[in-house]
């Protein structure tokens, strides 16, 4: 049984595991504060071409979307999302349990747009409701899409004419950066957003993300939320060691490159058999459209997330590839599929 659940059932990319361990018995200051994290952060700020940016390490994306979010609301403003949105979907209530209210959209893709924003803006106008004040969204989005540079900066100027906070999930986002219909650079993130976080956990590091403070009225103080909110390790060195070797070439971006790489191989095969797709993704996640009982098949050797009913006798699957994805597998996998469809 081989796992195309996710990017992150394997453990961490091998360049990453020897600089661990070749660095394991050094010495140095705690909580972030040592020379990797420091390191780390000049890199970023490099590949960032912005030095007016403030950087901090954060084990896990929930954390990094619950903790920013927490700090840079106040108690009766809300955020804006898509339905599919990881804060509205998949965190356990995290941002409603720190007294901050999502608010969901409706989108065909899981991206949002000025006038998904916009029509909350006309729903939410006094102090009887709570107050919009932060739009979120994810990059790839959890439905494996990409924001073009037009969306984005539509996003950015609707958010800055209504004093709104744009904020960026990038936990996939050295996938959607490799992605071939891409036009956007790291750099623009800093341009374009008030905070947004560099996935690590789904991006061959071990875990860890990397939050990224744009606008100057967030920064201050926000290592106190870290360290309330039980993320700010001692051990902070590990994630600054991880980042390091991400950053420190383009170890980051050829990972995004390489899952993307497979993903391809599997959805131009899909193609070729003539299943649809539920959405056009063009990052390391698919979501093709199959009978149940070929479905059933397949999952006698893979294992993947049934994702969707789409009627009585044909649902949507995920398939996700990692920097680990074997390529034996996923040719294997698209001729599992012609096998049992006898094509």
């Amino acid at each position: 049984m081989y796992s195309l659940k996710n990017d992150y059932s394997e453990g961490a990319h091998p360049q990453i595991l020897e600089a661990l361990v070749k660095t394991n018995l050094e010495q140095d200051a705690g909580y972030g504060e040592d020379k990797y994290c420091q390191e780390a952060i000049e890199l970023i700020k490099e590949k960032l071409q912005n030095d007016n940016v403030d950087i901090h390490f954060i084990p896990g994306g929930t954390q990094t979307n619950l903790i920013s979010i927490a700090a840079f609301l106040k108690s009766h403003e809300a955020c804006i999302a898509a339905k599919t949105g990881h804060i509205f979907a998949n965190e356990t209530g995290a941002i409603e349990a720190t007294g901050h209210k999502v608010i969901a959209v409706d989108t065909e893709d899981g991206k949002l747009r000025k006038e998904n924003v916009l029509s909350v803006l006309k729903s939410y106008t006094n102090e009887h409701v709570v107050k919009p004040k932060l739009v979120y969204i994810s990059n790839s989005t959890e439905i494996g899409t990409i924001y073009n540079k037009k969306e984005l900066q539509e996003l950015r100027e609707v958010c800055m004419e209504n004093k709104l906070l744009l904020y960026m999930d990038g936990a996939r986002l050295g996938s959607a950066l490799a992605c071939e219909e891409n036009d956007l650079k790291l750099c623009d993130f800093a341009e374009l957003t008030d905070a947004f976080y560099i996935g690590g956990t789904k991006n061959g590091a071990l875990i860890g993300e990397v939050l990224v403070i744009c606008n100057d009225f967030l920064k201050e103080d926000f290592r106190y939320h870290l360290k309330q909110r039980g993320a700010l390790l001692a051990k902070g060195r590990l994630l600054g060691i991880q980042f390091t070797e991400l950053f420190r070439e383009n170890l980051f971006f050829e990972i995004g490159k390489y899952e993307n790489d497979m993903a391809n191989i599997l959805r131009d095969g899909i193609n070729e058999l003539g299943y649809k797709f539920l959405v056009n993704s063009p990052s390391n996640q698919i979501f093709p459209i199959m009978p149940n009982t070929v479905i059933e098949k397949l999952q006698e050797k893979y294992s993947f997330i049934v994702w969707s009913s789409e009627d009585e006798e044909n649902s949507s699957i995920r398939l996700v590839t990692s920097w680990a994805t074997n390529k034996k597998v996923v040719m294997g996998f698209v001729e599992t599929l012609k096998n049992i469809t006898g094509k």
